[in-house]
């Protein structure tokens, strides 16, 4: 037998095995966590990120600062993953459930230090994470569509602290006002509410619109500045010629040819509009072109019209006007229009806007934004998307849970108590998935300049003696009941992140062997640490 090596993988492939796999993905996991921690809560700080095209964001949102990252790291790109899942689950909560993954991970090096296997652990974490999640259901509050009062104190709690503080009330009022509106038969859906930005003026000037603001202007100037009592068409068929899908050649020998082929082209243009403006349509909006001597004849005509309108934008103004999208021309008549009091072209700044006024009942919306720079409008557009994202959330669940820390408390504190039940290991690892809960209440004090080992010491006590809504109040930095305070979170979030967080921790947890594969394009992997580009950053 010849005494050659046996080769499995080629030269370039890069191993880690056993304790270097799980030491090396436990560290990038409390790398990322550590970078969203700063961010939580309403003293959190902003992050300023910088694209290599020089692009600004500033933003305290952890799904955009880890989005725009860029990270490499394959255990960081999966915790990526979970402020992805809870941005899409809830629209909110995505610091909390990046924090807990990377304390339930960090807590885990703890015990797997002690020599207790990482099966054992994950054991433990599953444990803990349904019993929180019976304890999370048990003790939290039932509310319905009609209690307005804490559906707005629940998106201020969500807007707290994005940049949208001083004008918080007005906007939960605005979300309020939206989401009551478009719900039908209790079932809401958040594409209904378009958010449309536009740089000018101030944040407070932002407003509801009971109809749809497109960022289109009309595409000729001669067109009416404004309508009023518009019937609108919404064809997504184009007013001109179509071209031959395939290579065709007319051949004309004459300039009398010449002349007759662009009477015909004309007269069938003409003929089109004649029968847009047959259905009492004054305003058009087209899904596709509109060709140049349409737009004449529709100027003379006094109709209003705007062209290469996004299938997203003509399904809401069909929403919102009760107009049927019609495709063929011949099917266009006044039973498929839609009703608004006023269309009108608004010029703010550089920006073209057509509105879409005094819709009845519309079911389909739009929050107009309104800022000085790109930066603020985009944040503000970030808070008011976590606030809608919270809203709905509580209504679709129809459960609450008080802020500030004061769930987490509690959650920890009936964790320890079932965790002495349990026999074996595995309860070392429900201890330590409560005290990872503990993380959050302790960072909100810290972001706020507070001592948290002085707040978890007194939340630990009043938490003991029974005061379960007991939680941090970081507009006074007292320790009180949190419910009274009005400082309210959905159920929703909470679960999510104790399931996303859980599930990403044990998972990683449970990997002892890293393959990765060098690309002959790029800088490889530092196997032994983290990669070149997550390093770098």
């Amino acid at each position: 037998m010849s005494d050659k090596p046996v080769v499995l993988m080629p030269e370039d492939i890069q191993r880690l095995m056993g304790k270097d796999a799980q030491r090396n993905n436990i560290m990038a996991a409390k790398l990322v966590a550590e970078i969203v921690k700063t961010t939580l809560g309403p003293k959190g700080m902003d992050k300023m990120l910088v694209s290599p095209t020089g692009e600004i964001i500033v933003t305290n949102d952890g799904v955009t600062i880890l989005d725009e990252m860029q990270i490499e790291h394959p255990a960081a790109k999966m915790m990526v993953e979970i402020a992805r899942t809870q941005e899409s689950e809830v629209g909110d909560g995505t610091t909390t459930a990046v924090m807990l993954a990377g304390k339930l991970l960090e807590n885990a090096e703890k015990l797997l230090d002690r020599k207790i296997h990482p099966t054992v652990i994950t054991k433990g974490y599953r444990l803990a994470a349904e019993k929180a999640q019976e304890i999370l259901k048990d003790i939290s509050i039932r509310i319905t569509s009609e209690d307005k009062e804490v559906l707005k104190q629940i998106a201020m709690t969500a807007m707290t602290g994005k940049g949208a503080e001083d004008s918080r009330e007005r906007f939960s009022e605005i979300l309020i006002a939206a989401v009551s509106q478009i719900s039908t038969d209790g079932k809401i859906d958040i594409n209904d509410i378009k958010i449309q930005k536009s740089k000018g003026d101030g944040i407070k000037d932002t407003e509801l619109i009971s109809g749809i603001v497109l960022d289109k202007g009309k595409t000729s100037q001669d067109m009416p500045q404004i309508v009023h009592n518009a019937k609108i068409a919404l064809i997504d068929f184009p007013l001109e010629l179509k071209s031959p899908e395939i290579n065709t050649s007319v051949s004309i020998n004459s300039p009398e040819q010449l002349q007759s082929f662009l009477i015909q082209e004309e007269r069938t243009i003409k003929e089109m509009v004649d029968r847009v403006r047959a259905s009492g349509a004054n305003v058009i909006f087209c899904q596709k072109g509109i060709d140049d001597f349409a737009q004449f004849l529709l100027s003379k005509s006094k109709i209003y019209a705007a062209r290469r309108i996004s299938k997203s934008d003509m399904e809401k103004i069909s929403k919102a006007t009760g107009g049927k999208i019609v495709s063929n021309l011949g099917l266009l008549n006044s039973n498929e229009l839609g009703n608004a009091n006023i269309v009108e072209e608004v010029i703010h700044g550089e920006d073209k806007l057509t509105y879409i006024r005094g819709c009845q009942n519309p079911k389909a919306l739009t929050i107009l934004i309104r800022g000085g720079t790109e930066h603020v409008i985009d944040e503000i557009e970030r808070a008011l998307k976590d606030g809608l994202g919270d809203i709905i959330s509580s209504l679709k669940t129809g459960l609450i849970v008080p802020g500030g820390g004061a769930i987490e408390m509690e959650l920890s504190k009936r964790l320890k108590e079932f965790s002495q039940g349990l026999s074996g290991r595995e309860q070392l690892a429900v201890e330590e998935f409560a005290s990872a809960l503990e993380f959050i209440p302790a960072t909100l004090a810290e972001n706020a300049g507070i001592d948290p080992i002085d707040i978890l010491t007194e939340l630990r006590s009043r938490h003991d003696a029974g005061e379960r809504n007991v939680g941090l109040n970081l507009f006074n930095n007292r320790i009180e009941n949190v419910l009274e305070a009005r400082i309210i979170e959905p159920y929703q979030i909470k679960s999510q992140a104790i399931n996303s967080a859980s599930e990403v921790a044990i998972m990683i947890l449970r990997i002892d062997d890293v393959i990765a594969s060098q690309d002959k394009r790029k800088k490889g992997m530092n196997m032994n640490g983290l990669p070149n580009r997550f390093e770098e950053f």
